[in-house]
């Protein structure tokens, strides 16, 4: 009777098992010892059902004292109805610390409202310090050593050649200033300005695409962040204090900016992360087109 129990039991907690259950991640990094500045890497790696949609950290995780300087996938492999996913982050660190531990989650996504976040063990890695302690009881500085003789000085400085010198270099900016500089500086305006929104519209895709990995409301926030720094920039004016009201009333009631800023409010501040992903995808495109616009005024202008 004990016996049919038993398997009765591992039965209910066979068919009970999600389809993504399986072991950990596990993280190793590549060097036990480290110096200051030295460059060294950590594999996180996970193996998982091959239905299964994971998400690897990328650069805004936590990386605690140690310094991003980035990563490298490696193709899925699949073997023996397990699949292994592989990334390897390079890394370096400037932080003094004896030891310092590193501990990166992996993603599991299983649903528009379900996430599994998973953690492996930590690892850790020892610092290598290659200035010379000092000897026990002995406070600040090493001792300098003696003995080194005194080299000779320098002639002393030319005051009046440099000076002259100085004088006909100032002469000859201003000339250049008054020939070309204005024109010079107005195309460098131009020039920064188309480079700054080429930028912008890469992060805002980026997030864009971030957001449809991970359905996260903190994706949508830093879009819409980063949409109003951007306005801001090409008026010279704040935007990111004002809500959603004072930015539609900014823009003269802008249809785009209307209804693409009440679709990210329902997510970011209603938590609605179930809202319909390409009403989502529909208001990137809006904030997209209208900063395209504005950008095309203020370059004209």
């Amino acid at each position: 009777m004990r016996l049919t129990g038993c398997w009765l039991l591992c039965a209910l907690l066979a068919l009970g098992a999600p389809a993504w259950a399986t072991q950990g991640p596990v993280g190793r990094f590549s060097r036990a010892v480290v110096e200051v500045g030295q460059p060294f890497d950590y594999e996180l790696r996970y193996r998982h059902a091959p239905g299964a949609e994971v998400v690897f950290p990328d650069s805004l995780a936590d990386f605690g004292t140690l310094e991003y300087n980035g990563r490298t996938w490696q193709p899925t492999r699949t073997q023996g109805g397990r699949s292994l996913d592989v990334v390897v982050y390079h890394l370096r660190t400037f932080a003094l610390d004896s030891v310092q531990r590193l501990q990166l989650p992996v993603l599991v996504l299983r649903g528009p409202r379900d996430t599994l976040r998973l953690l492996p063990p930590p690892v850790a890695v020892r610092l290598h310090r290659t200035a010379p302690e000092l000897p026990p009881g002995r406070r600040g500085l090493p001792m300098l050593r003696e003995g080194y003789q005194q080299l000779p000085l320098a002639p002393a400085f030319n005051y009046p050649f440099w000076l002259a010198g100085l004088g006909g270099l100032l002469l000859l900016a201003g000339g250049a200033w008054a020939v070309a500089g204005r024109r010079g500086l107005q195309r460098y305006a131009r020039y920064k300005r188309r480079k700054n929104h080429v930028y912008f519209l890469a992060q805002l895709a980026r997030y864009a695409e971030r957001f449809t990995l991970s359905r996260s409301a903190t994706q949508v926030e830093r879009a819409v962040v980063l949409w109003k720094n951007y306005l801001s920039s090409l008026e010279s004016t704040n935007l990111a204090s004002l809500t959603t009201s004072e930015l539609v009333a900014h823009f003269d009631n802008d249809e785009d900016v209307r209804r693409a800023l009440r679709a990210t409010d329902r997510v970011v501040y209603g938590n609605l992360l179930s809202e319909d992903a390409r009403e989502v995808d529909a208001a990137f495109q809006r904030l997209r087109a209208f900063a395209e616009r504005q950008f095309e005024q203020t370059s004209v202008g």
